[in-house]
């Protein structure tokens, strides 16, 4: 064993998407060379050049929690007036008229993002998948794109960029993903084939250390048209990206209808947007036949009740998709509709609505979309597990206070019990980002203030 070695030792319980109750509950550590999980249980070998120790007694450990679906530029507007309780259509000319107002620029993008990926660390979250589409008139994509990537980079987060549309022209949008790979990912090809980790799966667009990840987005069929969906389809097969859209939510569903005659799956399908390489959103109201069609064409969800059900847009089915064969992840979308980046609170949520629309969901079930089924749909199997070979991001949750206290299983009582945690340490690709509950890649209030001196 040679190289940078992180032991994360005396955990009560180590839990990771897939594993046999006993290896949960028999593992107590785990050991990180260069970044990658190499071992789990005590090791079996105790020297090495550059061995750092992480004190996980009392704590549960996880894999990093991967939030699938964001909108970082959000958090410089939250609980904005005429923003909560209204129908979607109300609340995008909301925000239309605040990013007007702002104005959105790189400097404001960073700030944002910085806030946003600072308080995902806090929470568990060690990936995030922001999809970004707000783009005034001269607004350079490169440099939005280098703005939030530089904000992740800055506090220790991998983030997946993903250059998006909202009534955008479809060839300059297909045209600023050239640029952007060529600006901020020029050794993506690196992973393209053969490769573990996101490469072996067909996801490209990824640095050859796993922080950054550009995919793109289309906001959905009730702002974008058929031309701009086929011009990102384009380019993402030539770059081997990875797509992501929102769909059937309030107004998806009602402008599909008016513009098309159809329904927004329908049109997706028909407009080569229902494949495996596709992420879709939200999936608010969806028929049983469209959860069948989803499952045959291989595509994977993700799930947002934090925006969706508090402003009264619909919860999406996740156990009649789990149950169909569809990978489902989670996400907290942004916060002009959800205030927080809170993912394992969002993950309770998602467990304790489950019942209103289908079967109740187990924890284990909604801590795997958390995880692994997030990051299946990023493309990025090595993220979102703790097998061998996988990324070092981990999480340690303290579990010994009062919260936690006749809590019979420590991984279950995560979602159960205390919804408002904040992990103890977190860890991301073998650096310790979190530490003893603090961020230590940089200065919360620091980064609080400067987006308070900014912000609209």
């Amino acid at each position: 064993m040679s190289g940078s070695v992180l032991r994360v030792t005396g955990a009560s319980a180590v839990w990771s998407p897939g594993w046999e109750e006993s290896t949960v509950t028999s593992t107590t550590s785990l050991t990180c060379v260069d970044g990658e999980v190499v071992e789990r249980g005590e090791p079996t070998t105790t020297t090495s050049p550059a061995l750092e120790t992480l004190d996980a007694r009392g704590g549960v450990i996880t894999p990093g929690l991967v939030n699938a679906h964001h909108h970082l530029l959000q958090s410089a507007f939250r609980t904005l007036p005429g923003t909560r309780g209204v129908a979607m259509a109300e609340w995008l000319g909301v925000m239309r008229a605040a990013y007007a107002s702002a104005p959105v620029d790189p400097e404001l993008v960073f700030t944002a993002a910085r806030v946003a990926l600072a308080e995902s660390l806090l929470c568990g979250v060690t990936t995030v998948g922001d999809h970004h589409l707000t783009w005034p008139a001269g607004l350079d994509p490169v440099q939005v794109a280098g703005a939030a990537f530089g904000a992740a980079e800055s506090v220790g987060a991998r983030l997946a960029f993903v250059r998006g549309t909202a009534g955008d022209d479809p060839d300059a949008a297909a045209d600023s993903v050239e640029a952007i790979v060529a600006a901020h990912l020029p050794d993506a090809g690196a992973r393209g084939a053969g490769v573990r980790g996101a490469g072996a799966r067909g996801a490209g667009g990824v640095s050859a250390d796993g922080f950054r990840q550009l995919a793109v987005g289309p906001s959905g069929v009730h702002a974008d048209g058929p031309e701009t969906f086929a011009a990102l389809r384009e380019v993402a097969a030539r770059h081997g990206l990875r797509r992501r859209t929102q769909s059937n939510e309030q107004v998806d569903v009602e402008r599909a209808a008016r513009d098309y005659g159809r329904r927004p799956l329908h049109l997706l399908d028909e407009w080569g947007w229902l494949q495996p390489d596709v992420t879709l959103a939200h999936l608010c109201d969806v028929t049983p036949d469209e959860v069948a069609l989803l499952a045959r064409r291989g595509v994977t969800a993700t799930h947002a009740p934090a925006c969706d059900l508090p402003m009264g847009w619909g919860i999406a089915p996740v156990a009649a998709l789990l149950d169909a064969g569809v990978r489902v992840g989670l996400g907290t979308s942004g916060g002009g509709s959800n205030d927080a980046g809170h993912l394992l609170a969002d993950a309770r949520l998602a467990m304790q609505v489950a019942p209103l629309v289908g079967r109740p969901l187990d924890a284990l079930e909604v801590l795997t979309m958390a995880t692994a089924g997030s990051a299946d749909g990023l493309g990025r199997p090595e993220l979102g597990r703790l097998d061998p070979g996988c990324a070092a991001d981990l999480v340690v949750w303290d579990v010994s206070g009062v919260a936690d206290a006749g809590v019979a299983d420590p991984v279950r009582g995560l979602l159960w019990a205390s919804p408002g945690r904040r992990p103890r340490h977190v860890v991301v690709g073998g650096r310790v980002v979190v530490r003893d509950y603090e961020l230590v890649t940089a200065d919360e209030y620091v980064i609080a203030t400067e987006l308070r001196r900014i912000a609209p």
